[in-house]
């Protein structure tokens, strides 16, 4: 009876360590060198950025400002993601102490997915999931998305949110 107790604990445990970061999280095990590059914007990236700030609007919220430094930082998490075959939110305190010393931003968060064929499918999902939600509505300046593809066709996302 104890595991039946403590289960919604563990799953809101699971759900929150793998939905989205933000500045309050401290993983500063593992630090990585950043791999900043900016490549050629996708079609899917555009389609997730409008997609998002029209929710924004719709809700009232001001538009987010895309920003090249922030889509190099998502692509760096994204190609790792990429590489290792896994959604994660590692070395996210690397990211966000670069954008911090590189971007001005003074609070910075991120949504990873993977999986999803279309932009509207992925953004759809970060709104239904609360946390996610968070991000997209908060209260942030610039962002930016990555979106790869690995071997296999499987699309990673990497989307960075920072205030300004």
């Amino acid at each position: 009876m104890k595991l039946l107790t403590k289960l919604p604990l563990l799953v809101l445990l699971a759900v929150f360590t793998f939905s989205c970061s933000t500045d309050s999280i401290d993983d500063k095990a593992e630090a990585m060198e950043l791999s900043l590059v900016t490549p050629q914007v996708k079609t899917i990236e555009v389609e997730i950025l409008e997609l998002i700030n029209n929710h924004r609007l719709s809700l009232g919220l001001n538009p987010l400002a895309e920003m090249n430094i922030v889509k190099s930082v998502a692509y760096s998490h994204t190609d790792y993601m990429v590489d290792n075959d896994e959604v994660s939110h590692h070395n996210f305190y690397t990211r966000s102490e670069y954008l911090k010393s590189n971007a001005d931003a003074k609070r910075v968060s991120e949504n990873v997915a993977f999986g999803y064929s279309s932009a509207e499918s992925v953004v759809r999902a970060w709104i239904k999931s609360e946390a996610h939600k968070q991000n997209l509505e908060g209260d942030f300046t610039n962002f930016d998305v990555s979106a790869e593809k690995n071997a296999e066709g499987r699309w990673y996302y990497t989307n960075i949110f920072i205030k300004k």
